[in-house]
């Protein structure tokens, strides 16, 4: 019996089966992985750049003046915008530069802008006026947030 199991040499069509099954499995599930991977790759790309536009966005009204100084409200496009007020305008828009022309590339991103009016600021029980203040939320969708946005908040006071 010793003398038999010796002159066998190889493998069985069986062994054979079953290696090329188990080899099948295992590259197969490998390559689940990485195409998971690669499909997700941009997404931390995607995700910086909206923080990019809100954070252009938030800087550019928080250097305008609190309050309109030609006394009229509501300018027509963004680069006769003159105080913060104006950007409420900003509704589900492309990203645009500050003369108003749309970015190339930003096609899938949506900007919106909310200005909103909150309580007065100031120490309790100081006699110096409470300064006004607005609630400047910018909110970004990317093109993989699934429509939920990136939201960015600031806040701006009238100090002056």
């Amino acid at each position: 019996m010793s003398r038999l199991l010796s002159l066998q040499k190889g493998t069985t069509l069986v062994e054979l089966i079953i290696t090329i099954v188990v080899l099948g499995i295992g590259l197969s599930s490998i390559l689940v992985v990485m195409s998971r991977n690669a499909g997700s790759s941009a997404d931390p790309l995607i995700l910086h750049q909206g923080i990019a536009i809100a954070e252009a966005y938030i800087e550019e009204i928080v250097e305008k003046p609190f309050s309109d100084p030609d006394g009229v409200d509501g300018e027509a496009t963004r680069d006769l915008y003159d105080d913060i007020d104006d950007y409420a305008a900003i509704v589900a828009q492309v990203p645009r530069d500050q003369n108003g022309n749309v970015i190339a590339g930003l096609n899938g991103y949506l900007v919106t802008v909310k200005i909103i009016a909150t309580e007065a600021l100031g120490p309790v029980g100081n006699p110096a006026p409470a300064l006004n203040t607005r609630r400047i939320t910018v909110e970004v969708t990317t093109p993989t947030s699934g429509g939920t946005p990136l939201t960015m908040s600031a806040y701006r006071t009238d100090f002056f």
